[in-house]
Order: structure tokens, then C-alpha cells, then sequence
């Protein structure tokens, strides 16, 4: 299963964007997928992740601000981000996630880069 991710961008405080995360696989066929984040000097971390019925789960720290949902072919993910804040900064992925443990089962992709500043 090959996940991208793409979107990214520039943004400033308070604005919003949207990542796409495209499969090569239909979505029903993947336990769940989740969205990561490295911010600089940081570790990876997983933010939300999402099943193909729909099921979502959402750090502490975007939780309110950040959404997930699937187009109708379940072949991609994606994250609104609403209400970005300057820590939001990192290099953002896609991967298939085990839904129980949030772990990370695929290869990592190239990400793609979110920046909030003024």
C-alpha cells in the first residue's frame, strides 16, 4: 500500500488548510490511516487517525481545530486544519495505522510541508 501526502503550504495564525493523503489501495482494505507530524528537533507524532466506517481519533492538541473525513471512493484522507497556530509547523505524513495501537505499519512517504507564520 503507497500512501502521499500533499497540500502543504504557507499559512498564517488562525487560517486553515487541507492535506490530501491519496492511497493506491481502496481504503476499506486498510485497518485505519493515520496523519503524523515532525516538527523540527521533535519526534514524530501521531495527530489523527480515521477508519474506512468512519471512526476518528485525535490528539489532545488538535482536537477541535483539525478534521478528518474521506472522499466517496475511500482512496483518500483528508485533514482540515482550522485554527492553525505556529506550533502546527512540521512536516506532516500519511501512513496505515493500526487502529487499536495507533502504531505505524507502512514505509514513509516524502510528507509534505505545513508552516504557520506571519
Amino acid at each position: 500500500v503507497q500512501l502521499q501526502a500533499s497540500g502543504g503550504g504557507l499559512v498564517q495564525p488562525g487560517g486553515s488548510l487541507r492535506l490530501s493523503c491519496t492511497a493506491s489501495v481502496n481504503i476499506d482494505s486498510i485497518d485505519s490511516v493515520g496523519w503524523f507530524r515532525q516538527a523540527p528537533g521533535k519526534q514524530r507524532e501521531l495527530v489523527a487517525r480515521v477508519t474506512a466506517g468512519g471512526l476518528t481519533k485525535y490528539a489532545g492538541s488538535v482536537l477541535g481545530r483539525f478534521t478528518l473525513f474521506l472522499d466517496n471512493a475511500k482512496e483518500t484522507v483528508y485533514l482540515q486544519m482550522n485554527k492553525l497556530k505556529p506550533e502546527d509547523t512540521a512536516v506532516y505524513y500519511c501512513n496505515t495505522v493500526r487502529w487499536r495501537t495507533g502504531q505505524a505499519t507502512g514505509s514513509w512517504g516524502q510528507g509534505t510541508l505545513v508552516t504557520v507564520s506571519s
